[in-house]
């Protein structure tokens, strides 16, 4: 039994999989960002891509579910070549699925992308945007130099179509600590995001969502570097909160590969804690849907990011 396993045994707290409410496919690796903070490791050389294979197995199994949001994530995932094949196909089915794009603006402004902006709008798909602060000193060091001017005009061209003031076209920001410590107060960054965005820049948005920096990949690697990985660690664990738990997202979410492989959440894929039965490993496409309810979930001692302090998910803090 891991630590976190132990944990939630102490505290008489099952973590299994309740109904199924959001599909998230991470469509690859490949990225125009080499982030300090990434847990896929993802950059411009990765190789990693969804293709329409893939794209079309998955589709077809949604379809014959009653899931009703799916969560694009990479990497960057507009630069998988099929990307818009994929969205077009997930808006042709029937009942209608709501698309969230995981996007990190700046590639909105890459030469060959010039057009993703509207194509998404058009078809309004909620845009997530990484934006680890609202100074360009803390964002280039954490997303590279001139990240933090990509990101204002990426924002800027999603405010001119509408996003972040028309209802059908929610944006929300992500907000990462740029360091080995727990996220403020979701509220209150909130509040200071936008303040200091409109005020500087004019931009406006609907939510920020806080989300802890878990040790994996990229940003384990970086803790390690500089000795301070068990300090981190130890600081989760001390910071955990039971009542995280029932809101944590991997009870309610099925995360997928760009291979099609089956994961309880995307830090899971990124370690590789793949769904078994029997000893074989599961894709997408070996699964009833029907038949997740009340799954076991898999977990080690990264889950601690999630319980720590208000919680963290990919919908930001999980407790007021």
């Amino acid at each position: 039994m891991n630590r976190f396993a132990q944990k939630l045994a102490d505290h008489s707290l099952p973590l299994r999989h309740t109904r199924t409410e959001v599909l998230q496919i991470n469509v690859g690796k490949l990225c125009n960002l080499t982030c300090v903070h990434c847990h896929v490791n993802a950059g411009p050389k990765r190789k990693e891509i969804m293709t329409r294979e893939t794209i079309d197995r998955i589709v077809d199994w949604l379809a014959k579910s009653d899931i009703g949001t799916v969560d694009l994530t990479g990497g960057a995932p507009e630069m998988i070549p099929d990307f818009k094949y994929l969205v077009r196909r997930l808006k042709a089915l029937t009942p209608a699925r709501h698309i969230i794009d995981r996007c990190n603006l700046t590639i909105l402004l890459e030469r060959g992308f010039e057009d993703y902006a509207d194509f998404l709008a058009e078809r309004q798909i909620e845009i997530i945007a990484s934006m680890p602060c609202y100074s360009p000193e803390n964002v280039n060091a954490q997303r590279g130099d001139g990240v933090f001017d990509g990101s204002i005009r990426g924002l800027q061209l999603l405010n001119s179509l509408g996003y972040g003031s028309e209802p059908m076209l929610p944006l929300h920001l992500v907000y990462n600590p740029n360091g080995a410590f727990l996220p403020g107060p979701q509220a209150e960054l909130e509040a200071d995001y936008k303040r200091e965005l409109y005020e500087h820049f004019g931009i406006v948005f609907n939510k920020l969502y806080t989300i802890t920096n878990l040790p994996v990949s990229r940003f384990a690697s970086y803790l390690k570097n500089n000795g301070m990985l068990a300090d981190y660690m130890l600081l989760l664990n001390d910071a955990f909160n039971p009542a995280t738990v029932e809101g944590l997202m991997c009870r309610n979410t099925i995360n997928v590969s760009w291979r099609g492989e089956v994961f309880d959440c995307d830090f899971n894929q990124m370690l590789k804690l793949q769904w078994h039965e029997d000893e074989r490993a599961l894709s997408l496409w070996d699964i009833d849907p029907a038949r997740v309810y009340d799954r076991e979930i898999l977990t080690g001692d990264h889950c601690f990011g999630c319980t720590a302090g208000a919680g963290s998910s990919c919908g930001g803090a999980l407790l007021a």
